[in-house]
């Protein structure tokens, strides 16, 4: 059977035909993955060809040209392996026997294959595919695992990166922490910048590659935090340097690097998979996960009444229902909601005790009356247990809006900054009661939201929004002291500033999270992932103020509105087309599902709303766009070679088709403008040529489903294989020289892309 792109999801996919790679190799990102998926695809179709009693000098000259092309493919795949072992010397053994492993593989696999001058290649006297079919799975078993041991092993150099780059930072900081002039500190935050910017853009890509969607999220929160945290840590550094014996203000700065240190220490602990003392992270279940997890257990009962006890779950219930303390002990909860839910857990507990009875009864005797009253429970108790979660969901999302709409005019922030002015002690410490007051309201709504936010990457942004009003609010109070013991002082003012700033950016993500929360709970959009990025490389020195980047005005928002809303019905357009693919996990979907994910920000900044905050944050979303494209247009190539032969060359027109609007759009975004008339033009033109993508994402979608379909339906013996392409080769010659710049893997990726071998047909 060969594996197919809608149903391949990495080494794993070839079990099926026994070539499971090295089991101890987890592969944790997309790129090493679907890296691999080409190559499981057409080893596999090699080993699953139809034997024939009669072979065609066609047929024989097809399967032979499929191990030379194996051979030479693996040959250049290991040339790049051996060049980055050179430049990594603890990798270097690993890396050696591993590239070894595959060469002897390839070679292999290219003798037994050499069928094509036999006279009689099924004689037991020729050593060929067809006689030693266990040789030829051997060999293939073999060559799958040294490849995905390659991969894995280039992946470390990445890792390795990043955990470099995040010493230069540590270090950095500790430096900063410990300046004593302004000069000085000039010197070394500009260097702290830069290093930021490089640790931003390897943890970017980082974020992009993984696969683990709750990684994913919390990669986005730790970067979103070392984002906010680098302006703080500028301006209160500032005012400590400048009132050094200010305890407020050292309380302030100290509480900017200790948050810094955890979003670093995250992100490590994120991509090396390790936690520190080899702690395992124990999560905290949410009513909506507990009810779901609960449901699938009760209607499994459906098929088998013996699978579980009824004790396991009675103790899911007590679980479920000690959850909903939260809600019923809160004091937000308004009395009407409490009731219902109190009501709804005490008809739960009925229910369930009912569903037991009749259960306990059919496991004894299986008649059809106790079989439809088993029927009847649950759905009664299915039914009960969604009421119960919509009246959470209704709980926490009414008090999230009636809260986001009270503070919504950051009156105690305003009065802060005027009294702080004043230099007014006494209404400082009245106004930073009401803040405090403001905290505990708005983190126990992040508390309710969470139980009810729907799939783990949401539950992890609103963990993550209630550590951000935790420290953000003690760290306004110190600013706020400070600048009432020093009312003159401009930099106190402007630090006040930056930590307001940084609560009023929350509140508005809070917005669109609670719109987000509600959309999945209605079905109304699929998980969506979020891309947060840092700005793009620029010249960084202390006063940062000045690359502060601009926002479009009410009257620019207006302009582009139809544009966006384009746009937004675009992306609900291919969430549907992608919706249609049995499997998820395929390349072409998840590549699809990273670029309406991104348009959709790109409309969400259109209103003003959204992750996307400034138009520099907006070009270098269209820049990842494209790359996401250019990436969906690689997945195009390989399927291409999978398809028919009479639907290749309109499968490849689409592709460069894509190519070319990738282009287009990354010089736009790259390109340098001046005024606020130019940027305006330049943001229409990026979301424009956003617009048109998409729209040809619409129609490639359902496209490469037919076709998919059509192939599926039409698998049989093996097809000639395309002629070899010389300009694959060329790029493959040329690896080495970028693999800097690719971290190692991308190199490799080439190589294996183009092992452009036969497929059945």
């Amino acid at each position: 059977m060969a594996t197919s792109p809608c149903s391949s999801s990495g080494v794993s996919s070839s079990s099926s035909s026994g070539l499971g790679a090295d089991a101890g190799l987890e592969i944790r990102t997309r790129s090493v993955e679907q890296t691999l998926v080409p190559l499981v695809s057409q080893i596999t179709t090699l080993i699953n060809h139809k034997d024939k009693p009669k072979r065609s000098d066609k047929t024989l000259q097809a399967i032979q040209r499929v191990g030379q092309a194996v051979n030479l493919a693996v040959g250049r795949f290991v040339t790049v392996g051996e060049a980055i072992a050179n430049e990594n010397r603890e990798l270097k053994e690993e890396m050696s026997i591993a590239c070894i492993e595959a060469r002897r593989a390839g070679e292999t696999i290219a003798q037994l294959t050499d069928v094509a001058s036999l006279d009689h290649p099924e004689s037991d006297s020729h050593i060929t595919i067809f006689t030693d079919k266990t040789g030829v799975v051997k060999a293939a078993r073999l060559l799958l695992s040294s490849v995905t041991k390659v991969l894995v092993l280039a992946d470390r150099i990445v890792i390795k990166q990043i955990i470099t780059s995040r010493n230069k930072v540590l270090a950095t900081m500790e430096q900063l922490e410990k300046v004593s002039s302004f000069q000085e500190f000039v010197q070394i935050f500009s260097q702290f910048g830069n290093e930021m910017v490089e640790f931003a853009h390897l943890t970017g890509d980082r974020q992009n590659d993984l696969k683990d969607e709750k990684k994913k999220a919390r990669m986005a929160a730790s970067r979103a935090v070392l984002e906010k945290c680098t302006m703080m840590l500028l301006t209160a550094s500032k005012t400590c340097l400048r009132h050094p014996d200010c305890e407020s203000a050292r309380i302030n700065k100290d509480g900017v690097f200790h948050r810094m240190r955890l979003a670093l220490e995250q992100v490590i602990e994120i991509v090396t998979d390790s936690r520190p003392n080899g702690e395992n992270e124990m999560a905290p279940i949410s009513i909506y996960s507990g009810i779901k997890e609960f449901k699938n257990k009760v209607e499994g009962l459906r098929e088998n009444l013996y699978f579980l006890s009824k004790e396991n779950l009675s103790t899911m219930l007590e679980v479920i229902l000690e959850h909903t303390e939260d809600f019923t002990d809160s004091a937000y909860t308004s009395h009407e909601h409490r009731e219902h839910i109190l009501e709804l857990s005490k008809q739960a507990k009925m229910e369930l005790e009912q569903l037991v009875s009749v259960w306990m009864q059919a496991q004894n005797q299986k008649t059809k009356d106790l079989m439809e009253d088993l029927e009847v429970a649950i759905l009664k108790t299915c039914q009960c247990m969604n009421e119960l979660k919509r009246e959470v969901h209704n709980a926490a999302t009414s008090l999230a809006a009636d809260l986001l709409k009270y503070h919504t005019d950051h009156m105690v922030l305003k009065a802060l900054k005027i009294t702080g002015v004043e230099g007014n002690l006494e209404a400082v410490a009245e106004y930073t009661c009401k803040l405090s007051e403001q905290k505990e309201q708005l983190v126990e709504m992040c508390r309710l939201l969470r139980h009810v936010s729907g799939t783990e990457p949401l539950e992890i942004t609103c963990i993550h929004a209630e550590d951000t009003f935790q420290v953000t609010g003690p760290q306004i109070i110190s600013a706020a002291e400070t600048l009432a013991l020093h009312p003159s002082s401009k930099i106190a003012k402007e630090n006040l500033e930056v930590f307001c700033e940084a609560w009023e950016s929350q509140l508005s993500d809070m917005s669109m999270l609670l719109r987000e929360i509600n959309d999945v709970f209605e079905g109304r959009r699929g998980e969506k992932r979020v891309y947060l990025s840092l700005p793009r490389p620029g010249k960084h020195n202390a006063n940062l103020k000045a690359l502060k980047p601009v926002k479009l005005d009410t009257e620019e928002q207006a302009k582009i509105a139809k544009l966006g809303l384009e746009l937004h019905l675009l992306t609900s357009d291919v969430d549907s087309e992608t919706e249609k693919w049995e499997d998820q996990e395929n390349g072409i979907v998840q590549h699809g599902q990273g670029m309406s994910s991104m348009a959709y920000s790109m409309y969400l900044f259109t209103r003003g709303e959204g992750l996307l905050k400034t138009t520099q944050d907006l070009f270098h979303q269209a820049e990842i766009f494209a790359t996401e494209g250019t990436k969906l247009a690689s997945a195009l190539h390989a399927f291409s070679d999978q398809v028919h032969v009479d639907d290749k060359p309109l499968l490849l027109l689409e592709a460069e088709k894509l190519i070319s609007m990738c282009k287009q759009l990354q010089i736009t975004a790259k390109a340098s403008v001046q005024g606020k008339s130019a940027t305006f033009t330049k943001v229409d033109t990026c979301i424009l040529k956003t617009r048109n993508m998409m729209t040809l994402l619409c129609q490639l979608l359902p496209l490469c489903c037919k076709l998919l379909r059509k192939n599926k339906a039409g698998n049989g013996c093996l097809k000639p294989a395309p002629p070899w392409r010389e300009d694959r080769i060329r790029i493959g010659t040329n690896a080495p020289e970028r693999r800097a710049e690719a971290f190692g893997i991308k190199s490799l990726e080439n190589h294996v892309t183009s092992m452009t071998f036969l497929e059945s047909k």
